[in-house]
């Protein structure tokens, strides 16, 4: 308690925790985009349960890996070398997990621009069922976990301040899954535009594995823009779809 106390009174904790909440945030923007188009996919009855069930996965996982820091801390080590550079644990599963987004999200821009529905196109039918989507949620949770709590305790020394921070940023993750799914349904374009943003995640993550480093601030730049002339475009066909209205139920004027 007297820890916690004097932890309170630091203001460089405070700004620690305003900086790793913020940072865990824009880390979680990843994992969420991918909960929304997976479970998207889902019935529309089990969406939210899925959405929650992934969500709180990421948590326990998060708090869990917190517990062993001092071995987390230990993946950034590197066990083998190869091309001149020395892998870790930390870049083997980054690389992992970065294939797997890539392969993800190359397969569901396939489904939604091949005009005839039929096989998948790695072999098999193409279904999806809220286990697997789960199971595959969890799976990515698992990489942005240890990537953030790497990046956390790159920050930060105080453990209390990570766990608060993993606890915000959970929770603004739960508050905007709904909404976040249910806008990338209603707009298909921007199914598309999500699917390029794993994409681009993906790579990232194993660029980050091979040693090439890209800076966050560039990649998060690069989707905001990117969402923001989306946005312009919806509201765009909004604006032709209320002229097309009104020209059509404005009646033809005499002669």
């Amino acid at each position: 308690m007297d820890y916690l106390i004097a932890l309170a009174g630091d203001p460089a904790a405070w700004i620690a925790l305003v900086t790793l909440v913020v940072m865990e945030v824009v880390l979680g923007i990843d994992n969420l985009i991918f909960i929304s188009i997976l479970t998207n996919k889902l019935p529309e009855e089990q969406r939210s349960r899925a959405r929650r069930i992934g969500i709180g996965g990421a948590l326990v996982l998060r708090l869990g890996l917190l517990g062993t820091v001092a071995i987390i801390v230990q993946l950034t080590e590197p066990i083998f070398s190869a091309f001149g550079h020395g892998f870790s644990w930390r870049d083997l599963i980054l690389i992992a997990g970065g294939l797997f987004l890539v392969w993800k999200a190359t397969k569901e821009i396939h489904h939604s621009v091949d005009p005839d529905p039929g096989p998948d196109m790695f072999g098999g039918k193409v279904t999806m069922t809220a286990a697997a989507a789960i199971g595959q949620i969890l799976l990515l949770d698992l990489v942005f976990s240890i990537d953030s709590i790497i990046t956390a305790v790159g920050m930060t020394d105080h453990v209390p301040i990570m766990v608060i921070a993993v606890l915000v940023a959970v929770g603004v993750m739960l508050l905007a899954a709904d909404p976040l799914g249910n806008f990338i349904h209603a707009n298909p374009t921007v199914v598309m535009l999500a699917l390029g943003f794993l994409l681009l995640i993906g790579t990232t993550l194993i660029a980050d594995g091979f040693g090439a480093h890209v800076p966050k601030g560039y990649i998060y730049a690069a989707m905001a823009f990117s969402a923001l002339v989306e946005v312009l475009n919806i509201f765009s066909r909004r604006a032709r779809q209320r002229r097309a209205s009104v020209t059509a139920s404005t009646p033809p004027a005499a002669h």
